[in-house]
C-alpha cells in the first residue's frame, strides 16, 4: 500500500508539474518592414595629374597619357536597370580630348567615351544596363590627348561628375 501511495503521489505531482509547464501566456506584435530606394555611387579618390610631354615629329596628335589609378563602386535597388553618366563642369577647348572608360561587372561599359564636350546639361552614358545589386571597386581609366595645333594648355583642373540614374 505504501508503494501505491507513493506511485499515486508521483502521478499527481507529475500531472501538476505538467499542467504548470503547459501553461503559457502569449503576446503578438505587428512589424512593418520596408526597403527604400538606395542609389549610391562613390569613387576611390582623384586620378593623378595627366601631362602630355611628347609627340611624334610630323604628326599633329601628341602622345596621349592615361591614368587608371581610381575606382568606383555603386549600389542600387531602385530599378531593374540603371546607368552611369559622366560630364565635365565645363567643356574642354577644341584640340584637347578627355576620354574615360568605366569597367563594370553588373552593366555594359560603353568603352572609351569622349567626355571633352560634356557639361552638366549634356552628360554622356558611360555604363548602361546596370542590374540590381552592387558593383564594387571597378576601374576608371582616363585618357587625355591633345593636338599640337591646339597649343600649350596650362595646368587646368576639371571636375568630372559621375551620376547614377535610371
Amino acid at each position: 500500500m505504501k508503494k501505491s501511495i507513493v506511485v499515486l503521489a508521483l502521478v499527481v505531482l507529475s500531472f501538476a508539474l505538467a499542467q504548470n509547464a503547459m501553461a503559457q501566456a502569449t503576446a503578438t506584435q505587428n512589424v512593418s518592414l520596408a526597403v527604400n530606394a538606395v542609389y549610391k555611387i562613390a569613387t576611390s579618390g582623384n586620378p593623378g595629374a595627366m601631362t602630355i610631354t611628347t609627340g611624334t615629329a610630323g604628326t599633329n596628335a601628341l602622345t596621349s597619357v592615361s591614368d587608371a589609378s581610381t575606382t568606383y563602386s555603386i549600389t542600387q535597388n531602385f530599378a531593374s536597370t540603371v546607368k552611369i553618366t559622366a560630364n565635365l563642369d565645363a567643356a574642354l577647348a577644341a584640340g584637347y580630348t578627355l576620354q574615360m572608360n568605366l569597367a563594370s561587372t553588373k552593366g555594359t561599359s560603353a568603352g572609351n567615351v569622349n567626355i571633352s564636350a560634356t557639361t552638366p546639361a549634356s552628360a554622356a552614358n558611360v555604363v548602361t544596363n546596370i542590374a540590381l545589386g552592387a558593383d564594387a571597386a571597378q576601374t576608371i581609366t582616363y585618357t587625355f590627348g591633345a593636338n599640337a595645333s591646339a597649343g600649350v594648355l596650362a595646368s587646368t583642373a576639371k571636375v568630372v561628375t559621375l551620376t547614377l540614374t535610371n
